[in-house]
């Protein structure tokens, strides 16, 4: 049934009484919270905070308003706030720079973000760079990049115009460059 229907299709029936609705939006989006998420926080803490975050969907659900933004931009959204909620109560700072400079100049500023990418093939240095990145820089990355969403509905998600976020993302690559020496 989840495959074949659309997200606002699920929540119409949902919202009519189809209780097993619901599964299926899970099961859809399961994967892609639980990817963005470990990428803010880390993978230990990740299972309880996407917990909470279908729990907090599952009681807002009904109050869901498809022309207000899409199903994937109000989920992330509640993703990104659980996650603000869960440093928030670990006492961490978020939004913060980098404590080390680094002063090395980039070599080939023609390197397109997709290239700089794909030449990462080990994925345990990406996520110890990403993790280096300021949050802000590091969620629009893993917006664009892992969940393949648009400047759009990063914007949605984030509350930013889009154009703020087209340029958290090339300062974000420019940084990523910086930290990885290209």
């Amino acid at each position: 049934m989840g495959e074949e229907k659309s997200d606002n299709e699920i929540i119409e029936l949902y919202k009519n009484g189809e209780k097993e609705a619901l599964k299926y939006l899970i099961e859809r989006y399961a994967s892609p919270i639980f990817n963005f998420v470990a990428h803010l926080t880390n993978r230990n803490d990740a299972p309880d905070i996407v917990q909470d975050i279908f729990i907090k969907t599952w009681k807002n659900i009904k109050r869901y308003d498809s022309k207000k933004a899409s199903f994937k931009t109000w989920i992330f959204t509640i993703a990104r706030n659980s996650v603000t909620d869960f440093w928030r109560k670990k006492k961490n700072i978020l939004f913060t720079e980098i404590e080390e400079s680094f002063s090395e100049n980039i070599p080939d500023e023609n390197l397109l973000p997709d290239e700089v990418l794909q030449k990462l093939e080990d994925a345990e240095l990406l996520n110890k760079t990403l993790e280096k990145l300021r949050p802000d820089y590091r969620e629009v990355l893993v917006l664009y990049y892992q969940e393949e969403m648009t400047f759009e509905e990063i914007g949605g998600i984030l509350s930013k115009p889009t154009n703020t976020v087209k340029s958290q993302h090339r300062r974000a690559i420019i940084e990523l460059r910086e930290l990885l020496h290209f």
